[in-house]
């Protein structure tokens, strides 16, 4: 701290100081409450679209157990006619 903001800090007196101690708190304290809002906001939007991520994956597990089942009813259908045939 240079002699210059020392002198201005005395000439405020302790009540001054108290003061602008108080007042630079309060800034930094709205300033972090912004930070933590935003913060709040962006994980807000993560879990949106890790929602939206994960409803996708259900229905490409949904799609392929389908495609599955139709493949395994396609190769029984074969072997049966496979038998006939034989």
């Amino acid at each position: 701290m240079d002699v210059d903001t020392l002198a201005s800090f005395t000439q405020l007196g302790t009540a001054g100081l108290i003061g602008w101690m108080w007042l630079s708190e309060r800034r930094a304290a709205a300033e972090r409450e912004r930070q933590l809002t935003e913060l709040h906001e962006r994980l807000l939007q993560e879990r949106r679209g890790l929602e939206v991520a994960v409803e996708a994956l259900r229905d490409v597990v949904r799609v392929l157990t389908s495609v599955e089942a139709s493949q395994r009813a396609l190769a029984g259908a074969i072997e049966r006619l496979g038998a006939r045939a034989a």
